[in-house]
């Protein structure tokens, strides 16, 4: 297992981990095998966004005698209400939930804690300025919230609360179908047919914008719906063609900013299937062919940080090089940090003898000679 750094947080995240669906319902046998079979493998995060009582407590007693070791996502405003999951603002609903969380879990804090499903800016600003924030506030400076995050499936809505630097940690929906659509209020048109019938052409901006602003403030993303709630994986995904769980997964994980994907895994099969990320190799990871076959899709130009233009014979990860210029595209200046991390790679954008090999690999048409002329002009060397 490979781990990473949540953004600026600190915390080292799996690269892999636990969606917590297939921990509801079924026996607490085969839960727990589940949760066992992670731990071997060297999964150490979970994201808890449910109110069950009963999942609560479940995981509450899997995590007794090695809550310092696993890193849980807790969610403020997922409550349990009448018997069944309800999203609140009610500052009084979102307390009464925050206190049965800690409770069942046995423990005096989480390691963030997720303010639920924010799909609209004015749902950010009403949150941003009224009690909601100011609770999360509280409970992180009490040390009962490490970080503070916040999940969404519209990039507008993302932005501004990354933007705000009131988060630490972003949870978003990220997967090669869902970056191709515009944002909205209503999250079920990332899955609607309809929203796929007509030609779409790259990925959509404000969403590239959100993951490099996340990279340049050092917001880390944990990733949900890597697989489109399993749509991706069939013939029937809006794609218009299968994707393997491992193609689904390297695609999440090479985005800017991204730490860790949680895996919705249903069983032990699914956990299975996830983990085979791990020993796959680079051609089982692959997506860019994949992308490239993709029904009236079109990334021609685009760089997808796929890694097919490697290897240099200069040795410049033009990925990487191409992904600092993505950066400081989008924020239209140098950002110390990435004027740093850029002078730390071993081979730079100066180094290219414009041989052209890059380009004749690349399954996107990306001018990758005219990429490296302008990070030589942007970063100086």
């Amino acid at each position: 297992m490979q781990y990473r750094l949540l953004g600026k947080t600190g915390i080292q995240v799996s690269e892999i981990g636990l969606g917590c669906e297939g921990f509801a319902g079924g026996t607490e046998e085969n839960a727990r095998a589940m949760f066992e079979a992670a731990l071997d493998a060297g999964i150490n995060c979970m994201d808890l966004y449910s109110s069950d009582p009963v999942l609560r407590s479940r995981i509450g007693q899997f995590l007794e005698g090695r809550r310092e070791k696993f890193i849980i996502q807790g969610h403020l405003c997922s409550v349990w209400k009448d018997g069944q999951y309800k999203a609140s603002r009610d500052i009084g609903e979102v307390r009464t939930a925050f206190e049965d969380l800690l409770q069942r879990l046995k423990t005096d804090y989480v390691d963030i804690g997720m303010i639920h499903y924010v799909d609209s800016p004015d749902t950010w600003r009403e949150i941003a300025d009224g009690g909601v924030m100011r609770y999360a506030l509280e409970q992180k400076r009490a040390g009962r919230i490490r970080s503070i995050g916040l999940s969404s499936h519209n990039p507008a809505a993302a932005l501004a609360a990354v933007e705000s630097g009131l988060v630490d940690v972003l949870m978003f929906s990220v997967n090669p179908c869902y970056d191709l659509l515009p944002g909205t209020e209503n999250c079920e048109d990332l899955w609607a047919d309809e929203s796929y019938a007509g030609e779409l052409v790259n990925m959509d901006p404000e969403r590239e914008r959100l993951y490099e602003t996340c990279q340049r403030l050092g917001v880390g993303i944990t990733v949900m719906k890597a697989f489109g709630g399993g749509d991706l994986l069939t013939a029937d995904s809006p794609a218009g063609m299968a994707l393997t769980a491992s193609q689904c997964i390297h695609y999440a994980l090479t985005r800017p900013a991204v730490a860790t994907v949680f895996s919705g895994v249903r069983s032990l099969d699914d956990l299975r299937v996830t983990l085979e990320y791990e020993s796959a190799t680079p051609e089982q990871r692959d997506y860019a062919a994949a992308l490239a076959a993709f029904p009236r899709i079109s990334w021609k130009g685009h760089c997808m940080y796929c890694g097919h233009c490697a290897p240099c014979p200069k040795n410049i990860d033009v990925a990487t090089v191409t992904k600092f210029l993505n950066l400081c595209r989008a924020q239209g200046a140098v950002p110390e940090t990435v004027r740093e991390h850029y002078a730390a790679l071993k081979s730079h954008a100066g180094d290219c003898i414009g041989c052209g090999q890059c380009e004749t690999r690349c399954p996107f048409g990306v001018e990758i000679r005219s990429n490296m002329q302008e990070a030589l002009h942007v970063f100086g060397l």
